[in-house]
């Protein structure tokens, strides 16, 4: 058969592998949409230098036929946002309605047989009304991310996806996104390590922009959206992975902050360091090394998320294959601060509740002390030459070197109103 009537035959088999892809196409699969928030960081990357250019949001909620998606974008410096909100059928992803919010301006637009809305300009200027008769079918542009992750992604999957949007000029923009690719691809998160992902390639019609997408072959979710923004630069936006929750219990600022402000509890503490040689004999000449004057003295109300956090970092440090789990930013608001206020480390805390307590200080103290040390051997000899008994020298000498404490302690304060004593030490 001639190659020319061969192309012929393949060629309704190519068309038909790329589907136009319209609100209610059965490969539109709403239930693999999950509610909730996603935070995606954004990064300018040229050759190797990664820039950080703000942050992004996208947030599902779903409630009875309504589907409401929700775009937030603001960058590095707070200076510049562009919030954009979607109402959608929860079923189909037929568009109801859009809304654009930024510093210059704003855009409501209600979908129809006839779209209609106004365009608000914030330096006063009239508002521009809008009624568009669209051609055909199409998704809101907003909405067109979320939709590529309902699609049933496979090696080689086309399509094309028919998607308005409107700028600020008095046509509306009818385009096309193209599913032009689709491959199988390993996503490595630093958080829940590999995940097994489609890297899905889009050519945007009317820019001729290509975006790539990673997208998870269980949970859907998008891990990363790359796109070029002109001069040999690429957008690069990452997903920060909010529902990464390793850690259960939760940290309460506001309940922390009452353990440490609204008792009549006290604690008074002496912080030193003791030194007794490990591995060496040594006789220290200044047992008792106090923290200096000033020395700052910390507390924090002991809790179970902090025992847990603790936990779960241990666990993470012996398998040596993901990175630890961050504290909760929150808790550095909850430790309260107090210096040694003589020469012997005396410090004290007051206005405690009853419970339990992390006490932790650290300070540089001289380390002094004295030792032996093997200075040869003495032998009794025959005189023949042979040796009879033999004995090993020691002497002794006073050396000193720089140390450091660091000390960690939990205290209980059984009921309002106890005065406990502690001794803050540090054995070396």
């Amino acid at each position: 058969m001639p190659l020319k009537s061969m192309l012929l035959l393949l060629l309704p088999f190519a068309s038909f592998a790329q589907k136009t892809v319209l609100p209610g196409n059965p490969d539109i699969n709403t239930t693999r949409l999950k509610p909730g928030k996603s935070l995606f960081t954004i990064y300018y990357v040229k050759g190797d230098n990664w820039t950080k250019k703000g942050t992004y949001t996208n947030e599902i909620t779903i409630s009875g036929n309504e589907l409401k998606f929700v775009a937030d974008y603001k960058d590095e410096n707070e200076k510049w946002f562009r919030k954009r909100t979607s109402i959608a059928d929860a079923k189909t992803l037929s568009p109801v309605s859009y809304k654009s919010e930024g510093l210059k301006n704003s855009l409501d637009l209600n979908f129809g047989n006839t779209i209609t809305g106004k365009y608000h300009y914030s330096n006063g200027d009239k508002d521009k009304q809008i009624t568009l008769k669209p051609t055909g079918k199409f998704v809101d542009f907003n909405v067109s991310e979320i939709l590529f992750t309902t699609l049933p992604l496979d090696v080689g999957y086309k399509a094309v996806v028919p998607e308005f949007y409107y700028g600020d000029s008095p046509d509306s923009v009818l385009s096309n996104y193209i599913v032009k690719d689709v491959k199988s691809y390993i996503q490595r998160s630093p958080k829940t390590g590999n995940h097994e992902s489609w890297l899905v390639s889009v050519l945007e019609e009317s820019s001729g922009a290509v975006y790539t997408y990673i997208i998870d072959k269980k949970d859907h979710r998008i891990w990363q959206r790359e796109m070029p923004v002109g001069g040999g630069t690429t957008e690069i936006c990452v997903n920060e992975e909010l529902d990464y929750q390793p850690i259960e219990s939760k940290f309460s600022k506001e309940e922390n902050l009452k353990k440490l402000e609204n008792g009549n509890s006290v604690i008074v503490g002496t912080a030193f360091a003791r030194d007794h040689g490990r591995g060496v004999t040594v006789v220290n000449i200044n047992r008792a090394q106090y923290a200096p004057k000033g020395t700052v003295v910390s507390i924090l109300p002991n809790s179970a998320y902090l025992e847990e956090w603790k936990e779960v970092n241990k666990k993470i440090r012996k398998r040596k294959k993901l990175p630890e789990v961050p504290i909760d930013p929150n808790v550095a608001a909850c430790i309260k601060k107090t210096t040694v206020y003589d020469d012997k480390g005396h410090f004290e805390f007051t206005s405690l509740m009853p419970g339990e307590y992390i006490l932790f200080t650290s300070f540089g103290y001289t380390h002094r002390y004295s030792y032996q040390y093997y200075a040869g051997t003495s032998y009794l000899m025959h005189p023949s030459g042979a040796v009879l008994s033999s004995n090993d020298n020691y002497k002794s000498a006073n050396a000193a070197t720089g140390a450091t404490a660091e000390i960690e302690s939990k205290v209980t304060i059984r009921k309002d109103g106890d005065k406990v004593d502690v001794n803050l030490k540090d054995v070396r």
